[in-house]
């Protein structure tokens, strides 16, 4: 970093906007200030759930309520949406043919550990969008990935997951390790740590066949589980020849390949899997493919699944370590139903990755514009600005490109002029009911703020 200077811009600048704009939000929201105090007399840290602390506002706006592709808080803002849920709502809030399922369930149950009428057809719905697996329903795609661990340690009886540095798995004990100076440790600032995660897990860095290769050559590693892009730390794109160069090593070496969409189903219809023709042995989803209801789904190939039920077969009775009450509830059918038949479909992809498009256009145009030091990368419906020059090619690349600092004043700005984007990596999503209008609001919004940022000094 140029000394004086953060992504481009001098340190000063960006902090007279962070305070300025920080002080325009409380001014505005008094009700929103009154609700977050008293709150705060309750919950842990002020807030309900830790991660809420990472927006970089002031304190939070409270929602009273959310449709389609915008958000209204309880001081009457009305905000464009393009969080949603950093990606839970990615097919806008509250979609019509779930919320009917949700009511028309509701009167029927929430829970009692059985299937319901749903069941057989959201199977049948799964395979069509994701491919012929044998599925198991979640909760969380945190669930989801702890099982099909446990699934690829049993079938190879091998105890190591091989991970890329920088990855994103939701908070699996075996992902929760980086790479430094090229040996595997504890990611730090892990709370509560205490056993030693090298026992179980070998980070390598993404888009790096010969450090996966030589990680597998030393034959304990049961799968390798890696999102298609990377999207923990500002997104890396997979370079030509790394997805199919990381299946033939899996199979060279007898290790399974697990493929964890969770953030990238905005990729297109049936995730960047079924759109790019990978080939996992596993494949995990979770967040948006029941609308919003806390719902994850995991799929074993059918030979998988077959090594699956041979291991099975010669366990000893009693816990398996796999499986949660709540989850394959029938309301979490009625939701995946509803998504998977009415929402996610072909002609609601089109329409996000064409107003995706638009909006990645429109910042990079910006970014031109002012001469920033900044890139933009999109995946299907999904849009980063990143402040630092790209592409990124790996974890490390990464974690350098993150800017807190000039992040959070620039998410403030945005949200002070009616744009919310995801508190994470400058992430933005298009939903099927986001509106093109609500696209161009959200990059005149942007282009304004790098005007102050990288407007000319003063002679």
């Amino acid at each position: 970093m140029t000394e004086g200077l953060i992504a481009g811009v001098h340190i000063d600048r960006v902090a007279q906007m962070a305070e300025r704009e920080a002080k325009r939000f409380a001014k505005g929201r008094p009700l929103s200030l009154s609700a977050h105090q008293r709150a705060g007399e309750g919950y842990l840290n002020g807030v309900p759930m830790h991660w809420m602390k990472d927006w970089p506002m002031p304190f939070l706006p409270v929602v009273a309520r959310a449709k389609d592709a915008r958000l209204q808080d309880i001081d009457g803002y009305e905000l464009d949406d393009f969080c949603l849920g950093d990606t839970g709502s990615m097919f806008g809030h509250s979609p019509p043919a779930v919320a009917a399922a949700i009511k028309a369930q509701a009167s029927r149950g929430l829970t009692y550990m059985l299937p319901s009428h749903d069941a057989a057809e959201v199977a049948e719905l799964l395979c069509e969008r994701f491919g012929d697996f044998r599925w198991q329903i979640a909760t969380t795609a945190t669930d989801a990935n702890r099982f099909a661990i446990r699934v690829a340690r049993a079938i190879t009886g091998r105890p190591k997951i091989l991970v890329f540095n920088g990855c994103y798995h939701g908070t699996v004990d075996d992902a929760m390790v980086e790479q430094k100076d090229g040996k595997t440790v504890a990611r730090s600032g892990l709370m509560g740590q205490v056993a030693d995660l090298t026992a179980t897990a070998v980070c390598c860095e993404f888009n790096d066949l010969a450090g996966v290769k030589a990680a597998l050559e030393a034959g304990d590693v049961a799968a390798i589980l890696t999102e298609p892009v990377m999207t923990n730390s500002c997104m890396v794109l997979p370079e030509a020849g790394f997805h199919d160069g990381l299946r033939e090593l899996a199979d060279a070496h007898g290790a399974l390949l697990i493929i964890d969409e969770t953030h990238t189903i905005s990729s297109g219809l049936g995730g960047y899997s079924r759109v790019h023709a990978l080939r996992p042995d596993i494949f995990v989803v979770g967040k948006c493919v029941a609308g919003g209801m806390p719902t994850a789904v995991w799929g074993l190939s059918a030979k998988r699944a077959a090594d699956y039920m041979t291991a099975n077969a010669q366990r000893a009775a009693g816990h398996s370590g796999m499986g949660t009450t709540l989850s394959a509830n029938p309301m979490q059918f009625a939701c995946l139903k509803a998504t998977l038949a009415q929402v996610m479909t072909a002609k609601n992809y089109a329409h996000m990755e064409k107003l995706a498009d638009r909006l990645a256009t429109g910042l990079k145009a910006a970014i031109t514009a002012y001469a920033a030091p900044w890139h933009v990368v999109r995946v299907g419906a999904r849009v980063e600005f990143i402040c630092a020059p790209g592409p990124l090619r790996n974890g490390s690349e990464a974690g350098l490109a993150h800017m807190p600092q000039i992040e959070a004043a620039v998410h403030t700005a945005l949200l002070n002029r009616g744009c919310l984007i995801a508190p994470f990596h400058n992430m933005m999503l298009i939903s099927p009911k986001t509106k093109k209008r609500q696209v161009d609001r959200l990059i005149a919004a942007f282009d304004e703020v790098l005007s102050e940022l990288f407007a000319p000094t003063s002679a």
